[in-house]
């Protein structure tokens, strides 16, 4: 059974004929491997004739993917640019596209992006015809919700501060997590980072360490700019990133730099424990 198949809706379908062949999806396209199936239709339904132009177009897509903006947003890319070998194309539903547009525009918009103009929603069928349509609202109630991160200035990075002023700090917090951060060294041009997290604390009663990291490494993943400034070498930093959830967004208000020889952090986390807020 494959991934889609909880999203088709039963109608007829146009046949492709002799006009495309089925291939092994390569690795280079990550985002569309453990979908389900392993083979895709060339030309897709993006237009794309050679493998090369597949990968090439399909992989400035990938970071958008790893953010997890939307759900569905994995879905939605791969059957369009590796549509699943079957007898007929099966499009995304227009509903889908709107909803993985509305969640995932303000994320490319984010890194300098509008939402382009060969994924208007409008060239996709209606929900009454044969095409994937997004999970039944019962899914939304089945599954937790937990806070979005947003696109946001990146606070300043503050590398002065006492263990005092870090537990003020804390006191008007719901969350502070340690991330350590590095570039990975890439064949290809676009930079990726590796992202370590641990929380230190959670006052938000309902978010689970696992989710609070998840969290936060998708804010900086939607908030890239914030990393490059983070990174400016290969050399692993270290940062704790503090902040509120305020109306089902996540929002990091401060950023301190960890350094070793630096001990007012360690103090602050092991101090915060006992501490008595104001």
């Amino acid at each position: 059974v494959f991934a889609v198949n909880g999203f088709l809706r039963l109608a007829t379908g146009l046949d492709i004929g002799l006009s495309t062949k089925c291939v092994v999806i390569p690795k280079e396209m990550g985002m569309c491997h453990k979908i389900g199936y392993s083979e895709m239709r060339l030309p897709n339904l993006m237009g794309h004739t050679s493998m090369a132009e597949v990968i090439q177009k399909s992989t400035t897509w990938q970071h958008l993917v790893h953010t997890d903006c939307h759900p569905h947003v994995r879905t939605f890319l791969c059957s369009l640019f590796a549509p699943i070998c079957l007898d007929t194309f099966i499009h995304p539903c227009r509903s889908m596209c709107v909803a993985v547009r509305d969640s995932c525009a303000p994320v490319l918009l984010c890194h300098g992006h509008p939402w382009p103009a060969s994924l208007d929603c409008d060239r996709f069928p209606g929900d009454e015809d044969m095409c994937l349509a997004p999970l039944s609202k019962d899914y939304k109630y089945l599954h937790k919700v937990v806070p979005k991160p947003t696109c946001q200035t990146c606070p300043t990075v503050e590398e002065f501060f006492t263990h005092k002023r870090v537990l003020e700090v804390f006191c008007n917090s719901n969350f502070a997590v340690k991330v350590k951060l590095s570039k990975k060294r890439t064949a290809s041009e676009d930079q990726e980072y590796n992202i370590e997290c641990q929380v230190e604390f959670i006052t938000q009663g309902s978010l689970l360490p696992y989710e609070t990291q998840r969290m936060i490494q998708q804010w900086l993943l939607i908030n890239e700019k914030c990393i490059e400034r983070m990174t400016p070498t290969h050399r692993p930093m270290v940062y704790l990133l503090v902040g509120n959830i305020e109306e089902g967004i996540i929002l990091v208000n401060q950023v301190y730099r960890w350094q070793r020889k630096d001990s007012q952090l360690t103090l602050a986390t092991q101090k915060w424990r006992y501490h008595k807020c104001l």
